[in-house]
């Protein structure tokens, strides 16, 4: 069983700056205290960048970069600013191998409490208020087993794990529930790392379908995922992910279907707006720990 992606409506189209790595240049024998480009230490921002771009075009990891920045907010970087770079300890790849992000319950949103979830497809339908509350959705481990059951189906164990890591770590960060970045990764993309993405207009890639976001990158699998997830849940250059959605929303389902359909008939959340009809309603359905055909 699969979950198929959703199609969002067309925005605003943006076309991404190529990809311009740094050219090779050989530190001279005879002049040793010129660093070689890997180990610069800082770096100034281009038009576009993103910890994740940037992490590209060094040769080194998201979480990395982060680490040495930790008062720099990776989602309102300026043309212009100086970011650290990490030390030039990494191994020969370029690429560091940081600790897990942390997955302590006590700063994750949603990860307590909740049902035990099971049960057949209820056709929500109608405004928010029709649809059922945190309080009644299952559990996070609950949830976790049965769609990483799912991501089973196109994902290795290992990047499994960092889908789980990824969407803790988010969580933790934006402060939205772990058990909605879970399940609507699910719904767009069934968890699969190397979905394709779709393009109406705006391109959204990446397991979350994302506003002009990145995609999966077999080099560097767990910063690329890690980006995927904050992406869709905490907005890129382009547009609003989950967290600015909740914000102007005030409730989970009308942020759901505006992600998906980028405007909202609060008097019916069944409604399209051009994109997909049940995706509220399937959203809820996972949330409650429901199961169904083709699911």
């Amino acid at each position: 069983m699969q979950a198929s992606k959703e199609h969002k409506p067309a925005l605003a189209p943006h076309k991404p700056e190529p990809h311009k790595p740094e050219p090779h240049q050989p530190a001279p024998s005879h002049q040793p205290s010129h660093p070689e480009p890997h180990k610069k230490m800082s770096y100034t921002i281009q038009s576009g960048d993103t910890f994740w771009s940037i992490a590209q075009k060094l040769g080194i990891s998201v979480d990395a970069l982060q680490a040495a920045n930790p008062g720099v907010d990776p989602k309102t970087l300026q043309v212009g600013q100086v970011v650290h770079l990490p030390g030039s300890n990494n191994n020969n790849s370029g690429r560091s191998s940081p600790s897990p992000p942390s997955s302590g319950n006590g700063s994750i949103v949603g990860a307590t409490g909740g049902t035990n979830g099971g049960g057949g497809y209820i056709a929500y339908s109608g405004p928010a208020s029709n649809f059922p509350p945190p309080s009644q959705w299952a559990s996070y481990p609950a949830l976790w087993a049965q769609n990483a059951s799912l991501m089973k189906y196109h994902d290795t164990p290992q990047e499994i794990e960092y889908i789980h890591q990824a969407i803790e770590a988010v969580s933790a960060s934006s402060g939205i529930d772990v058990r909605c970045i879970l399940c609507i990764i699910v719904q767009e993309s069934g968890g699969n790392v190397r979905v394709g993405g779709t393009n109406n207009g705006v391109n959204n890639p990446g397991i979350m379908q994302s506003h002009n976001g990145v995609s999966f990158d077999a080099a560097d699998p767990r910063g690329s995922i890690l980006q995927m997830v904050r992406d869709g849940t905490e907005r890129t250059s382009s547009g609003d992910g989950l967290k600015q959605l909740l914000k102007r929303y005030g409730n989970y389902y009308e942020a759901f279907r505006a992600y998906n359909s980028g405007s909202v008939n609060k008097g019916d959340l069944n409604d399209p707006v051009g994109a997909t009809g049940d995706y509220v309603q399937k959203a809820a359905n996972r949330l409650m720990g429901y199961s169904w055909p083709g699911m």
